[in-house]
């Protein structure tokens, strides 16, 4: 049983950064194709926008609680 939850649970986190990641991503293109105006924004749009993601990207503490609240699925405690 615990095999399978933590199957459960390893796929919804792989999910979960997938949904973020993609996320990110269409966040960049919107502003570059919708809100940059010339060639040094598309620039610094496209760049800045993937490395806050990158360095803003939720915890594995955050993902838990929200794959927990969505799904029903919780990480099994680590033994010592």
């Amino acid at each position: 049983m615990t095999t399978d939850q933590n199957q459960q649970y390893t796929h919804y986190r792989k999910i979960a950064w997938i949904i973020y990641a993609a996320s990110a991503v269409l966040l960049a293109t919107v502003l570059v194709l919708f809100v940059a105006q010339d060639n040094e924004e598309r620039f610094f749009f496209g760049l800045m926008t993937l490395a806050a993601a990158y360095v803003l990207r939720p915890t594995e503490r955050v993902f838990s609680r929200l794959i927990l609240k969505y799904t029903g699925v919780s990480k099994e405690p680590e033994k010592e």
